[in-house]
């Protein structure tokens, strides 16, 4: 059976990309939502842009969330964003998906931009929408970013969404597709090289064909009205915002009228799962004591409360291979690198125990964590007194979709495609108005 791009959750979008002659190089910049406690990145991500056109001016990295100029720098946002549709900046094109190759850390992957109907998404627990989140939303995020996406006319995306086409039918074919190299740039500070290929809607129709067969055999697998069709990769909170965004206008949309609003749809790239290219990297979590205690004690904190919860936990001076029925994360703090036992754990993943008992002692001892990709990083920052690293493994990306439409969204930040400069780089825009 064939279906339309609405029926399987998507559309086709007017695209915009910056006028002949820009430098790419300057213009794309990684996602907001990396290097959130590394202001020197994005200190040199300013020094590199300099004066020239950048998605630097269009976005707000998290990094300056919660600062006393943010409502200064959201404004300043909203109005580059009116000043680059309105000089010629950016040019429209006409109806089409972006074919993207990005290449770095040594692999390379394939994917589609393109928009996704927002009705087709569900970020609640227990959802059974064709596009799934794929860890725990927290709703406590979604007020700062919504504070962005109000009164934005234009947004640029990081999300990725994910595929599971272990066949390669509907993104791989489409490099056959011909189409228009439009821009062809190294990235900055280390992002590897990216290739957009335009390809108007009227070479779409393969992978539309493919699509809806995919949707075919997702409803053969998970039952007919709870058929899973696209599994969040990244960019959970951004597309949850913008699905937040979309439920407050909507109540002002006449209902003739919403399928054609600009607000109902979010520009987001789809890759395949089974794409070589794409690696699940674990994401660490670093303690932040802010002087209320060492490094080792809140290691010791944390383990005092997974007693509680699991068959036994304790700190060991050495990291080693976990025995039955136990876990083993390295610990770092200023002393050095200790290891985390968890026996008989309660949950099926390590992230899964370790977080519940962070997300307790930030609730009791008002500690604050961040997220971070990289071992080198984490090494970094809980080597500084008050401070402490927990390094998590990686997840087997091939059990994400099962998974997901099993139990449904997993522990937050449970997994990474790829380390922090593998993160998408902002290019593409679309109109919202």
């Amino acid at each position: 059976m064939s279906y339309n791009w609405n029926q399987l959750g998507l559309m086709i979008p007017g695209i915009m990309l910056p006028k002949e002659g820009t430098d790419y190089g300057k213009w794309a910049v990684v996602a907001c939502d990396q290097y959130t406690s590394d202001p020197s990145y994005w200190e040199n991500v300013e020094t590199i842009a300099g004066d020239a056109p950048s998605t630097l001016r269009l976005m707000l990295p998290e990094y300056y969330l919660g600062r006393p100029d943010e409502e200064e720098r959201i404004a300043k946002i909203r109005e580059t964003m009116k000043e680059y549709a309105a000089n010629g900046t950016l040019r429209t094109l006409p109806k089409g998906c972006m074919l993207v190759r990005r290449t770095a850390e040594g692999r390379s992957r394939l994917g589609l931009v393109i928009c996704v109907d927002l009705d087709a998404f569900d970020y609640r627990a227990g959802a059974k929408s064709l596009i799934r989140s794929t860890e725990k939303t927290i709703v406590e995020r979604i007020p700062p970013r919504l504070k962005i996406r109000k009164g934005a006319i234009l947004e640029l995306p990081h999300i990725l969404i994910l595929i599971d086409d272990p066949d390669r039918t509907v993104i791989e074919p489409l490099e056959k597709a011909g189409g228009e190299i439009l821009y062809d740039t190294d990235l900055m500070l280390g992002g590897g090289h990216v290739t957009g290929t335009f390809l108007p809607e009227d070479r779409m129709g393969g992978a539309l064909a493919a699509m809806s067969a995919l949707y075919e055999k997702a409803q053969e697998k998970y039952g007919a009205g709870s058929a899973m069709l696209m599994a969040m990769g990244d960019g959970n909170h951004s597309l949850a915002t913008a699905k937040a965004n979309w439920e407050e206008i909507k109540k002002t949309v006449p209902e003739a009228e919403r399928a054609s609003h600009p607000a109902r749809y979010a520009l987001c790239e789809i890759e395949n799962i089974h794409d070589e290219g794409i690696v699940f990297e674990p994401i660490h979590r670093v303690l932040f004591s802010d002087g209320k205690a060492s490094g080792e004690k809140m290691a010791e904190e944390t383990a005092a409360i997974l007693k509680k919860t699991n068959g036994d936990a304790w700190i060991a001076e050495h990291v080693t291979r976990p025995q039955e029925n136990q876990f083993v994360i390295p610990v770092i703090t200023s002393q050095g690198t200790k290891a985390l036992v968890i026996a008989n754990p309660s949950s099926k993943i390590e992230v899964g125990a370790l977080q519940s008992a962070l997300d307790q002692l930030i609730a009791e001892k008002g500690y604050r964590i961040d997220y971070i990709h990289g071992e080198d990083a984490v090494r970094a920052l809980a080597g500084e007194e008050g401070n402490a690293g927990f390094l998590l493994p990686p997840m087997d990306k091939y059990t994400l979709f099962p998974a997901v439409a099993s139990d449904g969204a997993l522990p937050r930040k449970t997994f990474s495609m790829g380390e922090a400069v593998e993160k998408r780089y902002y290019i593409e825009a679309r109109s919202l108005v």
